[in-house]
This record gives C-alpha cells, sequence and structure tokens, in this order.
C-alpha cells in the first residue's frame, strides 16, 4: 500500500482547508483560491531560499469506498455489513497492535427481545418493555427513537451474530431488566472475546483489510463540507492520505483518559477505569474539529464491581446467578440486581468504599467466566462462611448470619431488605467465594449526536454528508446510565445499520471504486537483527501473566533465539494475541527478554518476557 507524503495539520484554518481540499481534489471558493495562491507563493520563496538536489515526485492517495475508523465490535460490524450490503472497498483502521477494543473486556451478553431462546424459555419480553426498561435505567435522559431503534433490531442483531458463529444462546438477567433477556455464550463464557474472535474470522473470510497499529488523525471534509477522506500515520509515524466517499467512526469511548474523563465530569477524578488503554476519545476530538454535534457528555458510568488491585471487571452475571454484595462489616447494603449507578454509589458509602462480592459452589459451576477470576487469583475460598469471612478479614459469625438470612429470604421468595427479586440459589452449598470490588469507569455515555440511519449530525441537526457513526464514541442511547447487555446490542445495531446507510451513501454519491485496499503482510517472526549469545536448545520457563501462569519453549540455533511458543496459559482470547506477536518478535529481533511491553496487554507481554528470561537462564 503506497502511502501519501502529504501532512495535513490538524486546526482549522485556511491552510488546513487548503490541504483538506488538494488531498480530496476538491474546488475551493475564491477565498480558499487566494489562500492557494498565497500558500503556493510562500512555498516558492521557500525553494528559492532553500533549493534542493532533487524533487521527489507526491505519492498518489490511496482510495477507498468506505474507510472505518476503529476495530472494536462497532467498528469491524460496521465494515462486515457494508461488505454484505454490497460494499466493495472497505478498510478498517486500528491505532492499536490488536482488534477488539472495549468489546474483548465485556463480560456479560446481548440484550435481545423477542427471541427464540427467550420463547423456548417462556420468558415473555417485547420490545416496549425493553424500550420502557433501557429509558428507566438511563433516566429518561436517552433519545427514545434511537433506544426504539435498538430494541426493534436487537433479535436480528442476535440472529446476525449467531449466524456468524457467536452462539449467544444462553439467557439470563442483568440489573435493571424485566425479564431474562441478556444473552450469552452457550458455555457461560464472557461475551467480548467470542464476539471478537466471531467478527475477525468474518473480517477474514470476506477478505476486509485492517490495518494495525495505524492511527487515524484527521477527517477531510471537500469545499461543500461532505467527507473526502482519512488523514493517517502508520507504527513508524510515517502520514498518508485515503480519499473516500463515506467514514465511520468507531472509535470507542474516552473512558481511559483521565483528562477528558475529568474535564467532562470532574466528581470522578482519580478513578480507575475498566478500559483498555485505546479508549482516549481520538473520535471525539476528530468529530469535533469538523463541526459535530455532542450529547450527554457529562455521563459516565462506573460499573460497581472491579478489583481495585488489577482492575478485572467482575461480570455482572456474578449476581445474576445468585451472588450477593457485603460491606467489611459482612452485611448486605443494597439491591444487587440494581442499575449500575445504584449499585456503585452505595459501595462507595460503605467501608473504605469497597464491598465483596460473596457466592456459593453452585453460582461458581453456573457460570465459567469466574474460573477466569479464580485462576487469576483475586477470589478468595474458603469450606464454610465463617471461615470465609475470617479470610477476608470480616466478622465470621455475620457474614454467616447474612448467607443464613438470604437462603430464608430465597426460600420465601421474598426478600425483606432490600426488595430483591431474582434469588434462583440459596448459596447454601460450599465452598464460599469472596471477591473485592470497588466501583470503575467503565463506559462514557455521552459522543457524537446520530440519527436513526448512524449519521453523524452538526449544530443544526442536519448530517455531515458521508459521516456515520457507531458504538461508544455516539450519544444518546444509554442517557444516564447503560444497562448491562445494552452495549453489545447497541455496537452490533448501530455498526450495522452505519455499515448499511455508509454502503447506501456511496452507491448514491459515486458509485464503487475500481481499486482494492490490501493491508500489507507482516511477518510472525522477527529474523535476528543481531546475533544472540546462547547454547543450542530447547529451553522451557515460565512466567505469571494476567491470569495465571504463561509457560515458554523457546528455540535457539546456531546461538541466536529462533522461536518462541506459548505452550500453556489462561491469558484472555482477543487480548494476548497482540502481546503473544508483539513481544515474541522484538525477543526475537533483539535476542534479548528486554523488550518494551505491548501496550494494552501489559501484563501478559509481562509475563511472556519473564517465562523467556527464566527459559533462558540454562541457556547462558
Amino acid at each position: 500500500m503506497r502511502k501519501s507524503t502529504r501532512k495535513v495539520v490538524s486546526a482549522i484554518t485556511a491552510a488546513a482547508m487548503v490541504l483538506s481540499l488538494a488531498a480530496c481534489g476538491g474546488k475551493g471558493s475564491e477565498e480558499t483560491t487566494a489562500a492557494t495562491t498565497a500558500a503556493e507563493t510562500t512555498s516558492a520563496e521557500a525553494a528559492t531560499e532553500a533549493p534542493t538536489e532533487a524533487q521527489e515526485p507526491e505519492e498518489k492517495n490511496q482510495q477507498a469506498d468506505i474507510v472505518v475508523i476503529g476495530a472494536g465490535g462497532a467498528g469491524m460490524t460496521a465494515a462486515i455489513q457494508a461488505v454484505q450490503d454490497g460494499a466493495t472497498d472497505v478498510i478498517v483502521l486500528e491505532k492499536m497492535p490488536v482488534t477488539g477494543g472495549n468489546t474483548t473486556r465485556s463480560t456479560g451478553g446481548l440484550n435481545a427481545a423477542g427471541t427464540q431462546y427467550q420463547e423456548a424459555e417462556g420468558i415473555e419480553d417485547s420490545v416496549e418493555l425493553f424500550v420502557e426498561d433501557t429509558m428507566k435505567g438511563g433516566k429518561e435522559l436517552n433519545d427514545k427513537e434511537l433506544v426504539t431503534v435498538m430494541a426493534e433490531n436487537s433479535n436480528d442483531a442476535l440472529e446476525w451474530v449467531n449466524d456468524l458463529g457467536a452462539d449467544l444462546t444462553v439467557v439470563g438477567i442483568f440489573g435493571g431488566a424485566s425479564v431474562k433477556r441478556i444473552h450469552r455464550p452457550s458455555d457461560t463464557s464472557a461475551v467480548g472475546p467470542v464476539l471478537v474472535k466471531t467478527l475477525n474470522q468474518t473480517l477474514e473470510k470476506l477478505n476486509i483489510p485492517v490495518l494495525l497499529e495505524t492511527k487515524a488523525e484527521k477527517i477531510l471534509l471537500d469545499d461543500e463540507g461532505a467527507v473526502c477522506g482519512v488523514t493517517a500515520a502508520d507504527k513508524d509515524g510515517k502520514e498518508f492520505t485515503i480519499d473516500c466517499t463515506a467514514v465511520i467512526l468507531a472509535t470507542g469511548g474516552f473512558g481511559a483518559n483521565s483528562d477528558m474523563v475529568v474535564e467532562y465530569n470532574s466528581a470522578l477524578a482519580g478513578f480507575a477505569t475498566t478500559n483498555h488503554s485505546g479508549a482516549t476519545g481520538d473520535g471525539i476530538a476528530m468529530a469535533k474539529e469538523i463541526g459535530a454535534d455532542f450529547v450527554d457528555m457529562e455521563q459516565i458510568q462506573t460499573h460497581p464491581t472491579v478489583n481495585p488491585d488489577t482492575q478485572t471487571m467482575y461480570t455482572e452475571g456474578v449476581r445474576g446467578n445468585g451472588a450477593i454484595l457485603v460491606n467489611k462489616e459482612g452485611k448486605r447494603f443494597v439491591n444487587e440486581l440494581e442499575t449500575r449507578d445504584v449499585v456503585s454509589a452505595a459501595i462507595l458509602e460503605q467501608t473504605d468504599g469497597v464491598c465483596y462480592l460473596v457466592f456459593d459452589q453452585a453460582v461458581r459451576d453456573s457460570l465459567a467466566a469466574i474460573e477466569s477470576y479464580v485462576k487469576a487469583g483475586i477470589v478468595t475460598e474458603a469450606d464454610t462462611p465463617e471461615a470465609l469471612g475470617e479470610a477476608i478479614g470480616v466478622d465470621g459469625a455475620a457474614l454467616a448470619e447474612t448467607f443464613k438470612t438470604y437462603a430464608g429470604y430465597q426460600k420465601a421468595g421474598k426478600d425483606e431488605e432490600f426488595g430483591r427479586e431474582s434469588m434462583e440459589l440459596p448459596l447454601d452449598q460450599p465452598k464460599y467465594y469472596a471477591a473485592l470490588c470497588a466501583p470503575a469507569i467503565h463506559h462514557t455515555m455521552g459522543g457524537v449526536k446520530i440519527n436513526v440511519g448512524a449519521e453523524v449530525l452538526k449544530e443544526d441537526g442536519t448530517p455531515i454528508p458521508g459521516l456515520f457513526a457507531a458504538g461508544e464514541v455516539t450519544g444518546g442511547v444509554h442517557g444516564a446510565n447503560r444497562l448491562g447487555g445494552n452495549a453489545v446490542t447497541d455496537i452490533v445495531v448501530f455498526g450495522r445499520i452505519a455499515g448499511s446507510s455508509a454502503e447506501d451513501y456511496v452507491s448514491d454519491n459515486g458509485g464503487h471504486t475500481e481499486q482494492e485496499i490490501t493491508a500489507p503482510e507482516s511477518d510472525v517472526e522477527a529474523s535476528p537483527a543481531v546475533e544472540g549469545n546462547y547454547k543450542d536448545g530447547t529451553y522451557e520457563g515460565t512466567g505469571k501473566g494476567n491470569n495465571g501462569d504463561i509457560k515458554v519453549q523457546v528455540t535457539v540455533e546456531n546461538g541466536s533465539i529462533t522461536s518462541i511458543e506459548l505452550t500453556e496459559h489462561g491469558e484472555t482470547e482477543g487480548i494476548y494475541e497482540a502481546a503473544e506477536k508483539g513481544v515474541i518478535a522484538d525477543i526475537i529481533k533483539n535476542q534479548t527478554a528486554d523488550v518494551d511491553a505491548v501496550s494494552g496487554a501489559t501484563n501478559t507481554s509481562n509475563g511472556i518476557m519473564e517465562a523467556v528470561k527464566n527459559a533462558l537462564a540454562d541457556a547462558q
């Protein structure tokens, strides 16, 4: 793929507009023409003052019909739907070294109403009830028209991802829902890795190129205010331009940008985050630069059950399947299935602003996602409630009494203290488990304003021609609080709508290009840039990763490391691959385990490096 040497500055100035128009082949107004003349004069003077030996011809801009910015769940969905609708030249830009974004970290499922899986279990649900629950959860701040579109298309979204191979067939209940509505993987594992893997496989089948470690920097408009291109930079900082007819903005939220969080909600200063490191609001900045309107920017959700030491988020399914919350005094203090904002606020009122998620063996057996928490060493276990209390520093007798009282409520079918309605398990089956929790920034509900066609709107309410958006970069769907399970529904429903709308726009505005853009090939394993000084052989080592031990096998030939294989690990699918690829390539290239960690997969990176160091200790 050829890359343009043109630079497009970020500020909206006359010079920036000149460059934008030139990059898109636009024809400016008289003012723009004058600015162009002035720029050409300045360039000519500079050339006279500092002549060069030779002028290299500027490389041509790349061409595409649709550029998708962001390869999280919404971006991948949009790209796939656009191609399914007939788009021929779609390219995805992703600044991180791996696809998935925050979707990879999603632990719950996809909310959908009126599904075949609900019907099979005799669950009565409707679009109207889905809308009612979502509006109530969002404190009626939501855009009801967008919420209705999400609910109406939720069943089709579920069938779409399942047709691709996601297998979201188990129905459960999450906080804020009136009925069982969240659809999870059949093995009850976390939904994010399953969905990301499914979407990645589909991208590959459809030959949709994804440029990793490629950061979009600016959305270009022509002299009529319509999208005409994108400027981006590769991992080496080399800038290039893609001329296109439509752009789909799917960069996610800004939960990992503490400065931006505080800018919009100062009460959240100092909060940790569940977001991946790339969720820094890049799309917000790009959209603001070209005049997009925004909504609900101050509405930032905290997730109540996050390990404060590792930032691991415990899926709401643990509570949905029966777990309760207790404070450091061993007492319950809230209806565990209240909305996330209510539960988060209640936790912050407890001693030290933390609590414990406690459950029994029956809950553990009901949800495979719990195994990753156990493997990560963040769950304490004991044979009795009394012993569990002692293990976590809580009054064992008080905790045992809490378990006993709750079992009585469950048997009677009525929670006398907090009004919890779903109590399927009595929590009386040894062993007993506890996990430390505290709220952390989880989801930014605000973002660019869109209409039901996923078109990005200006402050006057009219669309920016050719610009579409989906996912957490948008606002309006979730209002003041997002219900668990609605994020996945949001990214799939509006990702599909954005893809279809962009393809329709391309068809109505010049048709399709004939050029096919393909992602550059990258070597899975690098060749050594330096020679090693090790004894030939095969060596094994172990290191501590994010979810437990990582074991590697290192091969040394002719004194140099030639291959590294992860033979055993429990790392999260969709996240560890970036570390596996990047760290291993760097170790082989530099012949040392002292290399940089991959952003977004730091713990896994460090675990691999530690394992390789331990393996090489026998190869010195």
